[in-house]
């Protein structure tokens, strides 16, 4: 039975940091991963680019040069790839952990299908991206309904309702309008959520303000059916119906709840913020630590990978019996 030092369940950048770090320290380490290398980003939208600057989410101490101001998708899995190769990092992907099991000294890291791996200490670092925050109507999981958008192409020359006011739903809006798409964005707020990216706002307003793109603010969607979806304005309290061939609900993400319970880690309701150490993100599960967004419960907004990253040398040092770095910026930025 081979025993690690340290498994690190999910390989995005914060997973990818925590593995650096292992690696760095001498550390025997062995990542899981459901999905391929940086699997969430390989699910982005196609002609996304990051928010943060490029070297806001390098990890390792490696340069992430790229071609514009702000990184693009593809750029980002390029260079997470050679990260990881660089770094010599050890990987068992396409393998989904059931649950976290605590057998004396030893964790035993139960996967899907029966495997079980060993290690002294643990590491959650799963994100959140593969589970949709969802709005609960009738209708929502009809085959026209989408909780992700990666493209425009499907949809030219059809109409789309896109159900959010954030960052998702503005770049899908800009980018479907301008490959022929009659969209409206639904929204239950007033306007556009502040944190939408500084360079969208003034598009996006713009194409409002011409007719191009249509809103509904102030609006709940109540049901969808095939062609419609069924409105209620929160101010007004009328109902409106609305023609759409999709409809793409992008209102956010939410952390494996489930997951984490399994593991025995306490959840704070109603956020599912966990119970952790916010200098070491130990668990209340000695040996069980918390990496990246999912420390954040249903404010994924506070966490990403330009302040998640930092986790990881914080997890190792205290795995490793060192002084935790950083201690004070830690904790300003949580």
């Amino acid at each position: 039975m081979q025993r690690y030092d340290v498994i690190i369940i999910g390989a995005g950048p914060c997973g990818l940091a925590v593995g650096v770090e292992a690696a760095k320290a001498g550390l025997s380490h062995l990542i899981l991963e459901k999905g391929s290398v940086t699997e969430s980003i390989r699910r982005y939208p196609k002609r996304m680019r990051f928010f943060s600057t490029a070297e806001n989410i390098e990890i390792g101490g490696l340069p992430f040069p790229i071609s514009d101001v702000k990184a693009n998708r593809t750029e980002a899995l390029q260079y997470y790839r050679k990260v990881a190769g660089y770094y010599e990092l050890n990987f068992r992907l396409f393998t989904e952990v059931a649950q976290v099991e605590k057998q004396g000294d030893l964790f035993c890291v139960i996967t899907t299908t029966n495997e079980s791996f060993y290690a002294r200490k643990v590491v959650i670092a799963t994100g959140y991206f593969d589970f949709p925050r969802h709005l609960g109507i009738e209708g929502e999981t009809l085959p026209h309904v989408s909780h992700y958008y990666d493209e425009p192409f499907q949809y030219s020359f059809s109409k789309v309702a896109i159900i959010g006011g954030a960052n998702s739903a503005v770049e899908a809006a800009l980018e479907l309008y301008r490959h022929d798409v009659e969209v409206t964005v639904v929204h239950r707020g007033e306007d556009f959520r502040p944190t939408v990216k500084y360079w969208l706002i003034p598009d996006v307003k713009n194409r409002v303000k011409e007719g191009r793109i249509k809103t509904r603010f102030n609006s709940l969607v109540q049901r969808i059916e095939p062609k419609k979806v069924h409105l209620q304005n929160l101010q007004t309290g009328e109902a409106e119906t609305l023609e759409a061939d999709f409809v793409l609900v992008l209102t956010g993400y939410v952390p494996d709840a489930a997951l984490l319970r399994r593991c025995g880690i306490d959840l704070v309701e109603p956020s599912l913020v966990p119970v952790y150490d916010p200098v070491t993100f130990e668990s209340n599960v000695s040996g069980l630590y918390l990496c990246g967004t999912v420390v954040a419960g249903i404010h994924t907004e506070k966490v990403f990978i330009e302040n998640g990253r930092d986790h990881a040398a914080a997890i190792i040092d205290h795995i490793a019996g060192r002084a935790v770095r950083k201690v004070k910026e830690l904790i300003d930025r949580i």
